[in-house]
């Protein structure tokens, strides 16, 4: 799961972004004024940072300054007010990666998350060819599934999440994690897209859809595949 930081004194903004982030299932740390979310931000594990550039006690340019000095790397999304563009072009000089100007959408700002996360983040090389399990039989090479010895027709994207899943085999998988991964969030997809796929492959590969052996749901926390 992934960490963010919002640095941010309106109580407003802050609640409907915390809220949101929380649903996308970021884990969401907040600081209010810019000297303690600057001292916060110098702590290991935290992999991207919503800067507001107006902060009590030290303002948001002043902190994204002071990070990048320090060589932290993690990636600095800044809000500005509308119309301050001396701000953003001074913060991206400063060594912010993006800007998001208020208001501004929550949906691009999570896409712009996830965007900057996914450039920070090692891809993983996929091992998995073929496996067995239960009754079923996959080619993840050859894109061949079978049930019983029957085949079992699953489009790309079934195949990439399946997939996926067998790969972290035994571990949670986050829907986030999904939409990061196999998505990418280039079509903006949401969480509800990641349920429709795990329910059309538990129709295809479960014995009981409504009561799965391999693909399991973990409530609240995302799905996990066992053989």
């Amino acid at each position: 799961m992934h960490h963010i930081l919002l640095i941010e004194d309106d109580p407003a903004i802050t609640l409907g972004l915390q809220d949101a982030l929380t649903e996308e299932l970021f884990h969401v740390s907040v600081e209010h004024d810019g000297a303690r979310g600057y001292t916060h931000a110098l702590e290991s594990g935290i992999d991207c940072i919503i800067l507001d550039v107006m902060l009590p006690s030290m303002n948001g340019k002043d902190v994204c300054r002071k990070l990048r000095e320090q060589g932290i790397a993690t990636p600095i999304i800044m809000l500005t007010s509308k119309g301050e563009e001396a701000d953003k072009v001074l913060g991206l000089e400063l060594g912010a990666d993006d800007y998001v100007t208020k208001p501004f959408s929550v949906r691009e700002l999570i896409a712009r998350i996830k965007a900057h996360l996914r450039r920070t983040t090692p891809i993983r090389h996929s091992s998995t060819k073929q496996l067995t399990f239960g009754n079923i039989e996959v080619n993840f090479t050859n894109q061949e599934l079978l049930l019983h010895g029957k085949p079992v027709k699953l489009s790309a994207r079934e195949f990439e999440v399946l997939h996926y899943l067998i790969e972290h085999e035994g571990t949670i998988v986050t829907r986030e994690m999904l939409l990061d991964n196999v998505w990418g969030y280039n079509n903006f997809p949401t969480t509800r897209t990641v349920d429709n796929y795990i329910l059309m492959l538990r129709k295809k590969l479960e014995e009981n859809p409504a009561h799965p052996k391999h693909i399991l749901t973990l409530h609240t926390q995302g799905y996990k595949f066992v053989r």
